[in-house]
């Protein structure tokens, strides 16, 4: 089964790509990528959110707004998609990858229609 590791953290942390703590939580997440390879079905770090768009539809008008706007200590910063036997074995990848030390991640399995 297929779950998305959905990674939040304080996304000030990535600033500055070539502070050591940057680059040490970098080499980090190279690290994990190898070790979990043969779960890994895909995955990418997001830009920060003041680069996000919220789209929503509203009495057949799309309304386009700059945002998120939700005040959090977390962001979304990024996601791995794995394939796992079931919830916990998902679990215990989502406690590897670094970040899991500071910030939350969360595993949803994806839902399949036929």
């Amino acid at each position: 089964m297929q779950y998305l590791l959905l990674i939040y953290e304080d996304e000030k942390r990535w600033t500055d790509l070539n502070s050591p703590e940057a680059k040490a939580l970098l080499g980090e997440y190279h690290a994990f990528s190898q070790e979990y390879a043969p779960a890994i079905r895909g995955g990418n770090a997001l830009q920060a959110t003041d680069t996000a768009k919220s789209v929503r539809v509203r009495n057949g008008k799309p309304m386009v707004s700059d945002g998120p706007f939700a005040e959090t200590k977390e962001q979304l910063g990024g996601f791995y998609l794995v394939e796992a036997a079931n919830a916990d074995e998902a679990s215990a990848i989502a406690a590897k990858i670094p970040s899991a030390r500071f910030g939350t991640i969360e595993v949803r399995p994806i839902q399949k229609f036929s």
